[in-house]
Order: C-alpha cells, then sequence, then structure tokens
C-alpha cells in the first residue's frame, strides 16, 4: 500500500475548490457513459434550440390563477 500517495491525494482533493470537487465526484461515482446535466443544461442554453422562446407573448402574469 502507497501510504505517501494516498495521503498526497487526500491533500490535492481538500484543496480543490467546491466546484471541483463537485466535477471530481461525478467523474470518479456517476456513470459517465451519459451527459451530465450541466452538460445537457450547457447545450440548450447555448445550442439556440430554444431561442424562439424570446419571441413568444408573455401569456401569464403573476396575478393569473388561484393564490397559494
Amino acid at each position: 500500500m502507497n501510504i505517501k500517495l494516498v495521503q498526497s491525494l487526500v491533500q490535492v482533493i481538500l484543496s480543490l475548490s467546491d466546484e471541483e470537487r463537485s466535477l471530481l465526484e461525478e467523474k470518479l461515482f456517476f456513470d459517465s457513459s451519459e451527459p451530465s446535466t450541466r452538460d445537457l443544461m450547457l447545450l440548450a442554453q447555448t445550442g439556440g434550440a430554444f431561442n424562439f422562446l424570446e419571441n413568444e407573448p408573455d401569456l401569464y402574469s403573476l396575478d393569473d390563477g388561484d393564490p397559494i
């Protein structure tokens, strides 16, 4: 067993930002054969498939419906 390697890895992991840790967890613990939620959101945002919604009229307002 390489104890020094494990200790070095722990130090590196502890020095990561929250975003970097999330990415590391995703790579280690999730099936990477499917695109991540973040990847899908970025694709939808930058791909232009929903740009037509910018020209749609606002059909509802805060005054519509029953109050909760």
